[in-house]
C-alpha cells in the first residue's frame, strides 16, 4: 500500500494522516471558536438573564467539551507533524518562518483555551447552574466571565493571521526568497502584535480588560475581524512584500 511507503518520513503516510487529522480537529476548534464570538455572544446580549443562563448550561457547557478537545488534537496533531518535518522547518527561509508564526499563534490559542477560557467559564458556569438551584451567583463569576470573554475574543483575532501563515506557508511563501539577517525586523512586527494583543486580553496591560486595544478590538466582533485582516495585511506587505520580497 502506497499509504506505508516511506511511512515515517516527511511527505509520507504519517505526515500526511497528521497533517488531514490537523486539518480535521483545527476545522472543529476554530468553527466553534466563531460560533462562540460571532453568534453565541451577540445572542446573550439580547436574551433576559433566565434563558441565556439556560443556554449556558445546556448548549456552551456542551460545545465547550468539543471546544477544548479539538484545540487539544489540533496541538497534538501539529506537534506530530512538527517532528516528522523536523529541519524542514528552518525559520531562516520565508516557509518556516511563516509556519512559525502560524504555531506561535495556534499555541498561543490552544493555551488560552486550556489556561484562561475553561477555567474561567467552569467559574460562570457552576455560578449560574447555582442560582438555578435556588442558590446565590459567585460574585466571582462576571469577572471570570469577562476574562474568558478577553481571552475568546483575541483567539478570534489571533485565527485570522494563524489560518493565513498555515496556508501561506505552502501555497505562495517559497516564492519569496530567505529572510537572513532583515528577518529579524519582520520578527519585530510579528511580536509587538503578538505579544501586545495577548496580555491586552489577559488584563496585564494599562486599562486592564478595559485597556485602549479591548476597546477597540475586542469589544465588537465585526471589529475583531476587521483587526484581524489588518494585521495579516501589515505582517504580510511589510513582514514580507518590504522586507524580505
Amino acid at each position: 500500500m502506497k499509504l506505508f511507503d516511506n511511512f515515517w518520513d516527511y511527505g509520507g503516510g504519517l505526515h500526511f494522516l497528521a497533517r488531514y487529522a490537523h486539518i480535521l480537529f483545527g476545522v472543529t476548534w476554530i468553527g466553534l471558536l466563531y460560533f462562540f464570538n460571532f453568534v453565541q455572544v451577540p445572542s446573550f446580549a439580547e436574551m433576559e438573564a433566565q434563558a441565556r443562563s439556560e443556554a449556558l448550561r445546556k448548549i456552551t457547557f456542551r460545545a465547550l467539551w468539543w471546544f477544548r478537545w479539538a484545540a487539544a488534537l489540533t496541538f497534538a496533531s501539529g506537534l506530530l507533524m512538527w517532528a516528522i518535518a523536523g529541519s524542514d522547518y528552518k525559520p531562516t527561509t520565508s516557509p518556516g518562518l511563516s509556519i512559525m508564526f502560524g504555531s506561535i499563534l495556534g499555541i498561543t490559542m490552544a493555551a488560552n483555551v486550556w489556561m484562561v477560557i475553561w477555567p474561567n467559564q467552569q467559574i460562570n458556569i457552576k455560578s449560574a447552574q447555582t442560582v438555578a438551584d435556588g442558590g446565590e451567583a459567585d460574585p466571582a463569576a462576571a469577572g471570570a466571565a469577562k476574562l474568558a470573554g478577553r481571552a475568546s475574543r483575541v483567539n478570534a483575532f489571533f485565527s485570522i493571521p494563524m489560518l493565513f501563515f498555515m496556508v501561506f506557508t505552502t501555497h505562495f511563501a517559497g516564492r519569496f526568497s530567505n529572510p537572513g539577517g532583515i528577518g529579524v525586523i519582520t520578527w519585530i512586527l510579528f511580536l509587538v502584535i503578538w505579544v501586545g494583543a495577548e496580555l491586552s486580553a489577559l488584563g496585564k496591560l494599562p486599562g486592564g480588560l478595559d485597556s485602549p486595544f479591548c476597546k477597540m478590538v475586542l469589544d465588537n466582533h465585526i471589529k475583531t475581524i476587521e483587526a484581524g485582516l489588518i494585521a495579516v495585511a501589515v505582517l504580510y506587505l511589510v513582514g514580507w512584500e518590504l522586507v524580505i520580497r
